[in-house]
């Protein structure tokens, strides 16, 4: 259960602390993804607060809904697994999410996530910003 309480440690207590400002997630709405159902994201840093530098995202994946294939083709993106299961096609490979793992996908490569039972939760990490 230490992962769950993780991941709602980021969703309503967590906090961007910046020499200039504190911004705290529970602040931050939930986003509808444009092409995916059932796959939401919280957007932590973004372009703009970083001169397109870097984003930093939460994304929740609800119970077997996923990610479809996609391509970056300016970012690498990370993902660190916070609370639930999956699998992640990484490049034609199959990569079992749990909490502690850590993707990288390099710019260029394709690959999908699909959540597992209890739905997913992750911290992407886009070089340079996503939005």
């Amino acid at each position: 259960m230490y992962c769950k309480n993780l991941f709602e440690t980021f969703n309503v207590d967590g906090k961007l602390l910046l020499p200039d400002a504190t911004v705290t997630f529970k602040d931050i709405p939930w986003s509808k993804h444009p092409t995916f159902e059932g796959v939401e994201l919280k957007h932590i840093v973004v372009s703009k607060q970083t001169n397109g530098q870097f984003s930093y995202h939460l994304v929740k994946i609800a119970p077997h809904k996923k990610i479809g294939n996609h391509v970056h083709q300016e970012q690498l993106e990370t993902h660190e697994i916070i609370f639930g299961n999956g699998t992640c096609i990484n490049n034609g490979t199959e990569l079992t999410y749990e909490p502690g793992v850590i993707s990288i996908f390099p710019i260029g490569l394709p690959h999908e996530v699909l959540a597992g039972p209890d739905g997913l939760y992750i911290f992407a990490k886009f070089i340079p910003a996503l939005c």
